[in-house]
Parts: structure tokens; sequence; C-alpha cells
């Protein structure tokens, strides 16, 4: 009997998420043992990870706030990834965004009545700064043929470097220049955060609809179907008329469309003003999201979930435990290595099932 093309997609998801299941048991074994060989106690400090981030929905309405931008991210990072780039640059890409949108509202701090005109334009503002900032990786990669690892990891750095001066120069704080970032908006160039669920409902539909969209574009249109096919093999993309330079082009402009809104959403529902640290390491963690989810649309709301919970929950970790909260770090460093464990172990398994 011939497998349906629906069996078919079920018996794929199904040995994604049993991988993924797999990967949470390995990371889990290691994470007990780094605890053990510590002196930490494992029991209680899964615990105190577990409630730190689920024990009530003030801290539950914490681990959405992080699972927004994370998402948005991921969405970005998929578009890249299908065509085979690896888009490190994603964190400057999230920076410069939030830096446009900063851009905007402090122009309409002048006139902060016409608060849903400003926010509008400060979200079209951060998607092209992101888009911007993706594109001149995108350029040198397919102009001057500059590996986007470097390109992206040297724009990380330019983006941080741009964000201090205007914090400490151009934008600084009336009378002084502090670390606490710039100053901070007036309420009505913020998205309102509805008061019974503590998380801006706007910043939510926002992230909600870019799972849609970048699933639907990557799995219904021509363009999805067109990265698929150069990411595949770009060679022969090009027998079929494809050009592979000005998809990786678009695919770089997409991912740093969607980190630019993930930058907007921290100055906006967030913060309220620019930081230093305003991407709070979210377009990298992005990146791990991506690789964990295997590139799949449908299980980057779970997986993103799961970072989400782990980074807010691990807050508890030194206060209640006397722990460090680098033990999420080490969890999430455990999960990458395993990630690409398993990513060799198909690979190697589909090289050898070939005649």
């Amino acid at each position: 009997m011939t497998a349906t093309p629906n069996s078919s997609t079920g018996s794929i998801l199904f040995r994604q998420v049993l991988e993924i299941f797999v990967l949470l048991g390995f990371v889990s074994a290691f994470t007990i043992l780094v605890m053990v060989l510590t002196g930490a106690p494992p029991l209680a400090a899964c615990y105190h990870l577990f409630m730190g981030s689920l024990g009530s929905w003030v801290k539950f309405s914490h681990v959405v706030k992080a699972w927004i931008p994370l998402t948005l991210c991921a969405c970005g990072l998929l578009f890249t990834f299908r065509i085979g780039l690896w888009n490190i640059g994603v964190e400057g890409q999230l920076v410069m965004g939030s830096v446009f949108a900063t851009w905007v509202l402090r122009m309409g701090m002048e006139r902060p009545g016409d608060g849903s005109f400003w926010l509008t334009a400060a979200l079209a503002a951060s998607v092209i700064g992101g888009a911007v900032w993706a594109g001149i990786a995108g350029f040198l990669k397919t102009k001057g043929g500059v590996n986007e690892i470097f390109a992206g990891l040297g724009l990380n750095f330019v983006a941080q470097a741009v964000v201090l001066w205007l914090i400490f120069g151009p934008w600084k704080q009336p009378g002084v220049a502090s670390m606490s970032g710039t100053e901070t908006f007036p309420v009505p160039l913020g998205l309102q955060v509805a008061p019974a669920l503590r998380i801006s409902t706007a910043a939510l539909l926002i992230a909600a609809s870019a799972l849609v969209l970048t699933g639907f574009l990557l799995g219904c249109t021509r363009v999805g179907l067109r990265l698929k096919a150069v990411g595949s093999n770009p060679f022969a993309a090009v027998l079929f008329g494809l050009r592979p330079d000005l998809l990786m082009f678009v695919a770089m402009l997409f991912a740093g469309g969607f980190a630019g809104i993930a930058g907007n959403l921290q100055v906006t529902s967030i913060y309220h003003r620019l930081i230093p640290s305003i991407s709070s390491n979210y377009g990298y963690l992005g990146l791990l999201v991506v690789m964990l989810a295997n590139y799949n649309i449908w299980l980057i709301a779970p997986v993103a979930l799961f970072f989400a919970c782990l980074n807010v929950g691990s807050i508890q970790l030194p206060m209640m435990l006397q722990l460090d909260s680098s033990l999420g770090g080490v969890i999430q460093g455990a999960l990458v290595l395993a990630t690409l464990g398993v990513h060799a172990w198909r690979k190697t398994k589909n090289t050898g099932n070939e005649p």
C-alpha cells in the first residue's frame, strides 16, 4: 500500500516531535549530571525553574514577553535557513530595528497625542532598519563573496556600538548620559498592555501573525519554493532559471524585517526607551530555537516557549538556591550540541541510504 501525502507528512512531524523529546531527555540528563558534580540539588533546581516561569500568571506574562521577540526572530531566520544561509547577524538586525523605531518615536515626542500614527510609522521604520542591516550582509555575501557568518558578526558589533553612541551622545537623557538608556517615551507612544493579561495584545497578535505569514510564504508561494530549491541545490536551480544571489538577498531582507519588528516591540511594549541591552540576546537565541525546531514553522511556537521559560525561570536560581543563573545557558548549550548531533546523525543516515 502506498502512503498518502497526509500520512507521510504526519509521520515526518511525529518523527520530528520524537526527536525533540529525545533531545530534551539527553539535555535533562546532561544538566542533572552538571548539577550533581557542582553539588546543586537537581530536583530543587528544576522545581524553581518551573515555578520561576509558570508559577503564577505574572511570571508567565514575562515568559510571553520573551516568547514574542524570540518567535519573530525565529520566523525571519527560517527564510535564511531555507536557502542555506547562516544569518548570525539577526542580533544586529533586531538592534537596528529598535534604533529606527526609537528615531521615529523621538520625533513623535513633540506630538504624543498622535500616538497611533507614530507607532505605525515606528513599526514601518523598524522593518526598514532591520531589512537594511540584513541587506548589507546580503550584499557582502552575494556581491563581495563575504561569508554571511563573518559579515553578520561584524555588523552585530557595529549595531551595538551605534546604540551606545546614541545613548551616550545625541539621544542621551537631558543633562546626563546613563546606562539606563534614552529618555522614556510618553504613554501614548507605547503599545497598551491589557491590565488583566499584563501583556500587550498588539504585540502578541503581531507575533501570531508572523507565524501564519511565514508558514504561508514558505509553504504556499513561489518564493518559498524557490528558496527551498536554491537551498537544496543552487547549481541545479540556475539551470531552471532561478537567480540564487537575488533570492539570497531577498531571504536576508525577510529575516531582517522580522528581526526589526522584534526590536520595535522591545522598545514600544517592554522598555519604552532604547537601552544598551535592548536585544536581550534574542537574536542569538532565535538561532537555537530554529535548529531545535528542525526548521519546522509549526514547531517554532512551542520551542520558543520552552526557551522563554528557561530564560525567565533561571532568574530564580540565584535567589532560591544561590546558583548562578548561567545554568540556563548550560542547558541551552547542551541543546545546541544535542541538536547538531542529531542533524549529523540524520545526514549520515541519509548518505548511507543513497545508492
